[in-house]
């Protein structure tokens, strides 16, 4: 399992990198793989049209709770696409997101310029950030990589306020889910809600096909468009496949810190 862990990280590492390299001009603000339910659509201008299925998982997640007035952290923001919106339509008083990948991290300080968001390098596992710093922690779609999820969720209870909410959304191979939960039940926080969004997130992926291939096409060279497209989980490739036979287990979740 760990060999799995460190070779996923490692390819998805060298993804992240390729990506903040070659988008000179801010087309991937998002790299989750989205969310749809055709009975909950968003209403979306067209500035973030593109982006819908993405920022519609942000949307599931962080709605589960009051953010307006809080103090919140995304843990692995990636290029920032995620916490800007929920700094635009929620209003927290405080919006920080912390990456490992300076590159991406470079790109949010000067993409983003909005009152209350910052962002800065750090590693999920040993966070520079003190203790009870705020309300609520934001994880989506990053934990896969981490080596260590429990000193993860340590650093999360750690930064919590008390009662502060966890809000998570990521996935697993079907038989890491034990060992995932186990962590979960260990971690100091309890489980307020949960939730297998295979369905949602798969309806995403087909719903977005003809856009991921588009960019594809755009910014990887020919020789790579078969690794592209199953990082971008278009239909058809492994990753699509891996989520609609649940071999990969999508999950969702909101934890509350016990003290």
């Amino acid at each position: 399992m760990q060999l799995n862990t460190n070779l996923r990280e490692f390819l998805f590492r060298i993804w992240y990198w390729y990506v903040n390299k070659v988008d000179k001009n801010a087309e991937i603000l998002f790299m989750n793989y989205g969310y749809s339910d055709k009975d909950q659509e968003l209403p979306m201008d067209g500035q973030n049209e593109p982006n819908r299925y993405s920022i519609q998982l942000y949307h599931h997640l962080t709605s589960a709770t009051e953010i307006k007035n809080k103090d919140i952290v995304e843990i692995g923001c990636g290029r920032g696409g995620g916490l800007s919106y929920v700094t635009r339509n929620f209003s927290p008083a405080s919006a920080k997101g912390v990456d490992l990948d300076t590159l991406a991290v470079s790109f949010c300080k000067s993409h983003y310029t909005l009152d209350g968001l910052s962002f800065l390098n750090g590693n999920a596992q040993d966070l520079c950030l003190k203790n009870n710093i705020c309300d609520i922690v934001i994880n989506v779609e990053s934990s896969h990589r981490y080596s260590d999820m429990s000193s993860f969720l340590r650093e999360v209870s750690r930064i919590l306020r008390p009662k502060g909410y966890f809000l998570f959304t990521d996935f697993r191979y079907d038989h890491e889910m034990e060992d995932m939960k186990k962590s979960l039940k260990m971690s100091g926080m309890s489980v307020l809600k949960e939730k297998i969004i295979n369905e949602e997130v798969v309806a995403a992926l087909a719903l977005d096909d003809e856009r991921k291939r588009k960019l594809v096409k755009k910014l990887v060279p020919r020789l790579l468009h078969k690794i592209a497209l199953n990082f971008a989980g278009t239909i058809g490739s492994e990753t699509y496949n891996q989520f609609a036979s649940r071999k990969y287990v999508y999950f969702s979740y909101v934890l509350q810190k016990n003290y």
